[in-house]
């Protein structure tokens, strides 16, 4: 346990189901986007992960939220 947060190990199904919503969220964005956009979406998509959050829909949620997250920095 890291600062109280159990730390869960990413496994291949777990990795899979990231990639998968990382290429389903990304092609929202024009040219897939770039790669500060995905980088801020996957790194949202691995800490969740790693609190357990191992899910496609929980994951897919992860994702639309961080994906989100970059329409509000662009647009402010």
């Amino acid at each position: 346990m890291i600062g109280g947060c159990k730390m869960i190990k990413i496994n291949e199904r777990t990795t899979a189901n990231m990639d998968v919503v990382l290429e389903e969220v990304c092609s929202h964005l024009p040219h897939g986007g770039d790669h500060a956009s995905r980088k801020h979406i996957a790194l949202r998509l691995i800490q969740s992960a790693k609190k357990g959050n191992v899910t496609l829909d929980g994951l897919r949620n992860v994702a639309y939220r961080a994906l989100s997250e970059l329409s509000r920095r662009k647009s402010a």
